[in-house]
């Protein structure tokens, strides 16, 4: 175990590296900078003035020479200033990210909960697969965003039980209100694979002798269900865990953007959009670092109930 963790470390640490690359090139070669927007924000700012800026910033630098200063400034522990919201990048990125946890942690566990019920249910009862099978395919299949515009208007503007979108204003109550029709849309549209994949794995683990022993010592079905067939097929569905961490990573950027939802995806949008090159690329970064320790906690549970999967 030790030895996956390690290797996965490093292999964390090489990605990151390029992934800084990769972002920091294509930021940089997007059209206009910082400066350009500020000439058109304001346009007493002359020619001088403009090549004064870059000098100041370091835009006026090779790319790569702009990214080796960034990199270094990086692992010095600065990670600059925030163009659009006037402050330091680490301020801007903490509530969004916090925001973006909660609403992630939430939506994933939904996803789960429903997800592993229907497919125990259509394991247990196969007259039920057909009816599982279609809710899978209707989650799976409906686009996040069209989704979240139906939950939108049958709960908020039809019904007015629960707020369209934006920041939660009060304490706790309030806040969860507000999570709601996110976390539904990102639940619903992730939880055909957690009911597919428990689905076939118990049913396969309910036809093992192992299973019939446990039936004839007197054993009920919930019971031989829950604490017998389905801890042994929950290496599946970790996978699917594990996959799906960067798939709910990117269903929260079109999430937060549609319930304009203060968190890391509405962020980069923003950060993106606004030229904002510091803040998209920490944001960026660190989006992509909780993926990938999210996609190596799930491997060190599988090992972990599964030892025959070993380090490889």
């Amino acid at each position: 175990m030790i030895r996956l963790v390690g290797a996965r470390l490093v292999q964390i640490a090489v990605t990151m590296a390029v992934l800084s690359f990769l972002m920091f090139l294509l930021i940089g070669l997007m059209p206009g900078d910082p400066i350009d927007l500020a000439i058109a924000g304001d346009p007493r700012l002359t020619a001088a003035d403009a090549a004064r800026l870059r000098a100041l910033h370091g835009l006026d630098q090779p790319l790569l020479s702009r990214y080796l200063a960034w990199v270094a400034a990086l692992l010095q522990g600065s990670f600059g200033y925030s163009r659009l919201f006037a402050q330091p990048v680490a301020q801007v990125i903490a509530p969004a990210l916090a925001s973006t946890l909660v609403l992630l942690g939430a939506a994933l566990v939904l996803a789960a909960l429903l997800g592993i019920g229907l497919g125990l249910l259509a394991a247990a009862r196969p007259r039920y697969a057909p009816a599982v099978d279609a809710i899978a395919i209707l989650g799976q299949s409906a686009p996040s965003f069209w989704l979240g515009i139906l939950l939108i208007i049958l709960f908020a503007v039809t019904l007015g039980w629960l707020p369209a979108g934006g920041a939660a204003e009060g304490g706790w109550l309030d806040a969860a209100r507000h999570l709601v029709l996110p976390v539904a849309t990102l639940a619903i549209a992730n939880l055909a694979a957690y009911a597919r994949h428990s689905a076939a794995a118990t049913a396969t683990a309910l036809r093992e002798p192992w299973i019939t022993a446990a039936r004839a010592r007197g054993n009920g079905e919930a019971r031989l269900l829950l604490r017998h067939a389905f801890p042994n097929a929950a290496v599946p569905v970790l996978q699917v865990a594990a996959l799906d961490a960067g798939a709910l990573v990117g269903g929260a950027v079109i999430t937060e953007t549609l319930f304009a939802r203060p968190g890391m995806g509405k962020l980069i949008y923003d950060a993106v959009m606004g030229n904002d090159t510091n803040l998209a690329l920490i944001a960026l970064l660190l989006v992509a670092l909780v993926t990938m320790l999210a996609t190596l906690a799930a491997d060190v549970a599988q090992r972990a109930i599964d030892p025959r999967m070993g380090d490889g």
